[in-house]
């Protein structure tokens, strides 16, 4: 999967209205931190809960979350595989289709920029169109693996080896 690359001064405006009722957006606090990342990993995986764990490393921490009835729905993480870089993010599957990931996506872009990025990558992208349509991105060629070039992974060995 390739990397895509987003103008973060060309941003479009996210309103918050666009999202189903009671959901909201907000930054992650670090006293939510196990918390956060125990739902990422059940939900995710273990390598998305390290890179949420990262996200936690700096204050402000570089996680946002959207929240529904006092529940985590969804989360996006920006500048912990490398600085740059945007994600990892992900949306319960039960709560897609509501603007949860083009909110969670704007936002965190939106703090990139005023962290001072002008450029943002999204690392090993699965939905290029989506990217594409909600923020203007374009893929980088000869990108992939990219930054995740031999990285270790979480799937157990299968038996006899």
């Amino acid at each position: 999967m390739p990397d895509m690359l987003v103008r973060l001064y060309a941003l479009p405006v996210q309103p918050q209205s666009k999202l189903g009722p009671g959901i909201r957006i907000r930054r992650a606090m670090a006293p939510e931190r196990r918390l956060i990342v125990t739902w990422i990993e059940r939900t995710f995986g273990p390598g998305w809960a390290g890179e949420a764990e990262a996200a936690f490393s700096s204050t402000p921490t570089r996680i946002h979350i959207a929240v529904h009835e006092e529940n985590i729905v969804g989360f996006a993480c920006y500048d912990v595989t490398a600085l740059g870089f945007f994600g990892p993010t992900g949306v319960d599957e039960g709560m897609r289709g509501q603007g949860i990931g083009e909110a969670l996506l704007i936002e965190s872009l939106t703090a990139m920029r005023e962290a001072g990025y002008g450029y943002a990558v999204i690392g090993g992208v699965g939905p290029a169109k989506f990217y594409e349509r909600v923020a203007g991105a374009i893929e980088i060629p000869d990108s992939t693996p990219g930054v995740y070039a031999g990285m270790l992974s979480s799937d157990p060995v299968p038996e006899g080896h």
